[in-house]
């Protein structure tokens, strides 16, 4: 097998950062020494195949994405990154695990949806990844199957509050899974909006003739964000089953998450970066039919009601826990021009995965985050949450070799001429990172170097998952 020594850098952890050496040994780390430049020369003695210098470097274990959708259905077209692209993407940003959503709709079989997604990843992953199951149709048979998707690695289900007729779960739905989902330790996630009524809200809008952009995000409002997280709560309170909430944008719906958890409940809530850095005006609400990039659900919120900056406040404290993409790209021409003179049809989604790490980064930076914190919501607590922790997640013995070598003096602009995802457009064009990745391992095999993709597309392997060790 094959010995590589990362020498000379910073290792990052979720608790701090310590100038070591990491020492692999074929996929695994296998121990962390005093840095060779350090008064301490004892590692300066190790013999390794193969050394990277990370000098002035960071070195932070791979990022986890725990919410991706590839090659996803939406109407009548699919998400534009297939999972060779979309990994292949991923790995360019820093990130060596992604876990995707298997997808149940009305009227299909929960396995049958599992062996389709399958089907769709084998032998197509440049990195590693796993999968979420999506419970479009709760039903004796559906809820029947919890114990057998934990047995495949499957320990997390996600229910829609939201798209009546497509994914949608009624309170009794929801309250059914969670009950099921408490006996075994399975984690439910929620898609937290209140369906029914934004459906009337968007009737409402097209009858007035408002068909722009900007009203996919005017007719799911705070309120109905806020109303179904706390919804949500209160039904995995009844069943006594943890609830992580997905893509959390909107201040008030995280408030609800902080008070839950401040009173001990096993309550967790993601956001991702396109709520950090982009708004309802300035983005969806961009002249003519260009907002439609942007149109993603939960929506982009409005810039004047301090959002972001709650967002941040949230992730400081620990009221939110992860950041994640909710990865689920259109190209602008042909997909979501779908959308013109009805906003209800616009494909919902955004291209991110590639920027994660580089976004939250930038938020080191400006001081948003720390530098530790960076890395345990972006790599550490996901892993945690979603049972892939020690494998993933951190640099220690025994770890896989999934690591992130970053450069802090280097920039990277970002925009759809450099990036690598599947997709026409950024929706990140122009905004300008302080620090870039420099050199990506997964599994002590080295996937992108000197910006050059180097990798196997093949290499990525299936990660079966156990439950969460993060629940009181």
């Amino acid at each position: 097998m094959t010995t590589t020594l990362i020498a000379n850098g910073t290792v990052v952890s979720a608790e701090g950062a310590v100038a070591q050496d990491v020492l692999i040994d074929g996929e695994r780390i296998a121990a962390l020494l005093p840095s060779a430049s350090s008064s301490s020369a004892s590692s300066a003695t190790v013999v390794a195949d193969r050394v990277i210098d990370a000098a002035g470097k960071y070195v932070i274990p791979g990022g986890v994405d725990v919410h991706t959708h590839m090659e996803v259905p939406f109407g009548v077209t699919f998400s534009s990154d297939t999972f060779a692209s979309g990994t292949q993407a991923a790995a360019w940003g820093g990130t060596t695990t992604i876990v995707d959503f298997a997808v149940q709709r009305k009227g299909e079989r929960v396995l049958e949806g599992l062996e389709a997604w399958h089907a769709k990843a084998a032998g197509q992953c440049a990195i590693d990844y796993g999968f979420h199951m999506i419970v479009g149709d709760v039903t004796d048979e559906s809820l029947s199957l919890l114990d057998r998707l934990a047995d495949e690695g499957i320990t997390s289900v996600k229910l829609f509050m939201a798209y009546p007729g497509v994914y949608y779960s009624d309170d009794g739905e929801i309250l059914r899974m969670m009950q099921t989902a408490a006996a075994n330790g399975t984690m439910v996630m929620v898609h937290a909006e209140n369906g029914p009524a934004i459906d009337v809200l968007v009737r409402q809008a097209l009858e007035r003739g408002d068909t722009s952009p900007i009203n996919h995000g005017l007719t799911r409002p705070v309120a109905l964000e806020e109303e179904a997280t706390f919804r949500s709560i209160k039904l995995a309170e009844v069943a006594g089953c943890p609830v992580y909430v997905v893509h959390m944008s909107a201040g008030a719906a995280v408030a609800r998450v902080a008070e839950a958890r401040s009173a001990g409940a096993n309550v967790f809530g993601e956001t991702c970066p396109q709520y950090l850095y982009l708004t309802l005006e300035d983005h969806l609400g961009a002249p003519g039919f260009e907002g439609a990039k942007w149109a993603c659900s939960t929506p982009l919120r409005s810039r004047h009601e301090h959002h972001q900056d709650d967002l941040w406040r949230a992730l400081r404290l620990n009221d939110l826990q992860v950041v994640s993409t909710d990865h689920c790209p259109f190209c602008f021409k042909e997909q979501k021009e779908l959308g013109i003179g009805d906003f209800s049809k616009i494909p919902n989604g955004i291209g991110t995965v590639e920027h994660r790490m580089d976004l939250l980064y930038q938020g080191v930076v400006d001081g948003h985050i720390s530098l530790p914190r960076w890395v345990d919501v972006a790599c550490t607590t996901p892993a945690r949450l979603f049972g892939l922790y020690p494998r993933k997640g951190t640099i220690a013995p025994g770890s896989d070799a999934d690591v992130v070598v970053y450069d802090p003096s280097a920039t990277t602009t970002l925009g759809g001429a450099t990036h690598h995802m599947n997709i026409d457009h950024s929706a990140y064009e122009g905004i300008k990172i302080q620090g870039k990745v420099d050199t990506v391992l997964s599994r002590g095999q080295i996937v992108v170097e000197s910006d050059q993709f180097v990798g196997s597309p093949t290499h990525g392997r299936y990660q079966p998952r156990t439950l969460s060790d993060l629940l009181l």
